[in-house]
């Protein structure tokens, strides 16, 4: 039997976490300044370079922004979820994960967050998804537009499940499942079948039907993938494409 080898932290490392919990303890918000280098200098007892490793292993988590000139300085941050996006597709590029395999992961997702959102969503919620369906069938044949409203409408169920740790699995996966980055596009009768199967959706919601929720979303999101098997089945195989982090551009 494999035993698994954990390799030792670094001090820049140590200093890190220690870092994040004197953040957490102090519960900074975004936006606070920090401290300064000299201050976690003396507290620490680490060398300049040290430090300066455990800021940038920060910053890079989203934690911290190090700002540099007059008015500057070390200042918390919140980790967005392009952060971690960003961070999960790299982890899949490298271990060669194909697209097809994004796609399966947001089919088993979306339709668990639908069940929650009929039985946990307010009609606040119902109705904002009433207000997505409305603006998607006045938009047809704006691409780019009917794209970004459909995002609108998944993550308002996500919201509604009130289940945080599934609508960060959901806003991390959806990123990377986002067929348009791959080249995929939509027609007119594909947007049509996508208003249909959100009120559908909405129809399930409201009568607080978890089980019809999730099957009329689990037939929904299936059908992105038989759309990229049918017309874009040279996709399937690519490997994830690599998120780009907040304020950067991927090459």
């Amino acid at each position: 039997m494999n035993e698994v080898v954990t390799m030792p932290k670094s001090k820049a490392e140590i200093v890190a976490q220690s870092l994040l919990e004197k953040i957490i303890a102090a519960g900074l918000e975004p936006g606070t300044s920090f401290a300064t280098e000299a201050e976690l200098l003396t507290q620490f007892s680490v060398s300049r370079p040290t430090l300066r490793e455990s800021l940038r292993i920060l910053e890079s988590q989203g934690v911290l922004e190090l700002r540099p000139g007059p008015g500057g300085g070390i200042i918390v941050r919140q980790p967005s979820i392009q952060t971690l996006a960003h961070g999960l597709s790299v982890f899949l590029r490298l271990h060669h994960v194909p697209f097809i395999a994004v796609l399966t992961a947001r089919q088993v997702i979306e339709p668990a967050l639908a069940f929650e959102a009929a039985m946990n969503g307010t009609e606040e919620d119902f109705d904002a998804l009433a207000a997505s369906i409305a603006r998607m069938a006045a938009m047809k044949g704006d691409q780019d537009a009917f794209v970004e409203e459909n995002r609108v409408f998944h993550s308002i169920v996500a919201r509604a499940s009130g289940n945080q740790v599934l609508e960060t699995f959901w806003s991390t996966i959806s990123i990377m499942a986002h067929g348009e980055q791959h080249g995929v596009r939509y027609s007119f009768g594909n947007q049509d079948h996508v208003i249909k199967a959100h009120q559908g959706i909405l129809d399930a919601c409201r009568k607080r039907d978890g089980k019809a929720a999730a099957a009329r979303m689990a037939a929904h999101v299936s059908e992105l993938e038989l759309l990229v098997r049918s017309r874009y089945q040279h996709l399937l195989n690519k490997p994830t494409r690599v998120v780009a982090r907040p304020g950067r551009r991927v090459g």
